[in-house]
């Protein structure tokens, strides 16, 4: 049973790293609306909008979308 918990916490704990989103931690102060958070990274918002809007990245393959914050 308590190799079962061990197993189930280090599930839990692994969720816990995978889940966390680290293009916003390395975003500087910024108004809201500013920047375009995407789902792998995030650009300053060209032009900037109310938080929460779409918004898009450009990359060297093309746009990708996002959500402003």
């Amino acid at each position: 049973m308590n190799i079962l918990r061990i197993i189930l916490f280090t599930l839990t704990l692994l969720a816990c790293f995978l889940a966390r989103d680290d293009a916003k931690a390395q975003v500087p102060p910024h108004p809201p609306g500013t920047v375009c958070y995407t789902p792998q990274f995030w650009c300053w918002a060209q032009p900037p909008g109310p938080p929460g809007n779409s918004c898009a990245c450009p990359t060297p393959y093309g746009w990708v979308g996002g959500k402003l914050g």
